[in-house]
């Protein structure tokens, strides 16, 4: 009786599968191309991967393992080269007694047994694992492009590798390189959701960061790297077309990717060390823009945007700190607008996001084109709606008041903590506070918090210093919910995050309230009394529906006045 016929049955007792889904998947498997198993996950007949694998190792007579949510001993890690395990898609697991245990994916394939055999030549056992977390365990233990680096350090080619600009990172060719191994972490940072790339050389060694959820993770990376720190700069700058003889001098550049259909912009920053250059990598993908129904706003919220943004004129400020997600919440609000009746002009430092119908127009200090220079031009070209990157002096904020008090209506930025703070802000760069009270629709501050993962996330019961941190106001013992950790998320707890606002709308009582030149803190709390959600009201409104941690509340609001 063929094997994938007594597996089958094994599946059928255990209640994997039906005997109908059976007969099924045996019509409908090719022999000659695939194992049963693989057409029941193919077929969707088996939901969970995890209830097939113990199976099918119990009938191969195999223990099952799971590699990358197990502690693997490091001189068990050092008995395969990282290329080996790679190229064969193993992961070894424990050593014991003069004997390597490794996982495949495919115990009955004889190429990758002798394989492994030759290069090891020492005892050898096997245990199944499904190959997702073999790949996952080779990156936590290896590092990413680890078999890259061993291969160059074999052909002792540590010169880096001239190159034309990246279209595809995930058509890399077999040979190592050091564009190979460049191209890995970019696409290895893409993959993980990050955001940036934080290269940095020290004495002895060279780290690798990925932000990730507004959050620095160390990106692991085999130590050998260090030694590759100028070809892999070199090689950045290629892509980037900087000069490569410049190491004494920051440089700025910018270059472009494709990940399959994936269109991504990565603007690169280098700033010298004592130990080398130290490189960031900013990534936008350029095809990705939110609307404005899935930045975040509950549904009154989106209301009063959208109420706003049909308004002819006046001004809308989005506040926060850098990285808050005020020039998503920007581009979604002009996406909203954009029509072949309106005229709408940027001046952006840098250009995030490149919209058809809408003229974009990036700041150059270096040659004396800022914000306010920018202002005055787009003047000339009789737009209906202007967005300003960020309001950072006087001349730029009276020049885009004046702007939407002669009819236009413009989007802008400032750096403060909360919504009533922009207010001040203003004030103290010397705008008068007519012309605020006059010209201002509303201000909008903004954070971003992370969201839990659904997969690990843990219930815990509200304690009185949980109330505290979300302001004293909540009552204790109510269930909320506490990352853990988990190989989906990275271990972090966490997975994306969420936009939280809030709106301080420039009504009557608001406007005598700024012309009387009254304090963030009046104006806040005048504005809480009159319906006003505040971001750590909205933020606990996610920790009751599971959202997100009242320490991740916390953490994102502390800073409001």
């Amino acid at each position: 009786m063929r094997p994938r016929q007594r597996l089958g049955r094994l599946l059928v007792e255990e209640g994997v599968i039906t005997p109908q889904q059976l007969e099924t998947a045996l019509r409908e498997q090719h022999p000659d191309q695939e194992m049963l198993g693989e057409t029941l996950l193919r077929l969707g007949y088996v939901e969970d991967p995890l209830a097939y694998y113990p199976v099918l190792a119990g009938q191969l007579g195999l223990a099952f393992v799971r590699p990358a949510a197990e502690a693997i001993p490091q001189e068990a890690v050092e008995r395969l080269p990282a290329q080996y395990a790679s190229y064969y898609k193993a992961m070894p697991v424990d050593w014991r007694d003069g004997v390597l245990t490794i996982a495949v994916a495919n115990p009955l394939d004889i190429h990758v047994a002798d394989g492994l055999q030759a290069v090891i030549r020492d005892p050898v056992t096997f245990v199944l694992a499904r190959e997702k977390d073999i790949v996952e365990a080779i990156r936590t233990y290896y590092g990413v492009g680890a078999e890259t680096l061993e291969q160059i350090l074999d052909r002792s080619e540590a010169a880096p590798q001239p190159g034309i600009e990246v279209e595809h990172l995930d058509e890399q060719g077999d040979e190592a390189s050091i564009s190979k191994f460049v191209n890995q972490i970019l696409l290895e940072a893409y993959k993980d959701r990050a955001t940036d790339i934080h290269i940095e050389p020290y004495e002895n060694e060279l780290a690798v960061r990925y932000r990730i959820d507004g959050t620095l993770y160390d990106a692991k990376v085999a130590p050998n790297v260090r030694y590759f720190m100028d070809s892999i700069s070199s090689r950045i700058k290629i892509m980037a077309n900087l000069s490569i003889a410049e190491r004494r001098l920051p440089q700025d550049g910018r270059f472009k990717v494709r990940v399959k259909d994936v269109d991504l912009d990565l603007r690169v920053s280098f700033l010298p060390t004592p130990f080398g250059e130290s490189i960031v990598i900013r990534i936008l993908n350029t095809t990705r823009l939110y609307r404005l129904e899935e930045i975040g706003l509950l549904s009154d919220e989106l209301d009063l945007m959208k109420h706003l943004i049909r308004k002819p004129h006046g001004i809308l400020f989005l506040t926060g700190p850098t990285g808050s997600g005020k020039t998503t919440t920007l581009y979604s609000c002009l996406s909203r607008i954009n029509d072949v009746q309106r005229k709408i002009i940027t001046i952006e430092d840098p250009i995030e996001y490149q919209i058809r119908g809408i003229t974009q127009t990036q700041v150059r200090p270096a040659i004396g084109f800022g914000f306010k220079e920018g202002l005055r031009s787009i003047l000339r070209h009789d737009p209906d709606v202007i967005m300003v990157g960020e309001v950072r002096d006087l001349e730029t904020a009276e020049i885009a008041i004046q702007v939407a008090l002669t009819g236009h209506l413009v989007f802008s930025t400032l750096h403060t903590n909360d919504a009533a703070g922009g207010v001040t802000r203003l004030l103290d760069m010397g705008v008068d506070a007519y012309l605020v009270a006059s010209s201002v629709r509303c201000f909008i501050a903004q954070r971003l918090l992370r969201v839990l993962c659904p997969h690990c996330k843990e219930a815990v019961s509200m304690t009185p210093a949980m109330a505290r941190s979300l302001g004293g106001d909540m009552a204790d013992g109510g269930v909320v919910y506490q990352p853990k950790g988990c190989p989906r998320c990275h271990h972090t707890g966490f997975h994306g995050r969420r936009a939280i606002y809030e709106f301080l709308v420039m009504d009557d009582e608001i406007r005598e309230m700024v012309m009387a030149r009254a304090s963030a803190g009046q104006i806040k709390r005048r504005a809480l009394k009159r319906g006003m959600r505040s971001l750590a009201r909205r933020g606990w409104d996610l920790v009751r529906d599971g959202v997100t941690s009242v320490e991740e509340v916390a953490r994102v609001t502390q800073e409001e006045g």
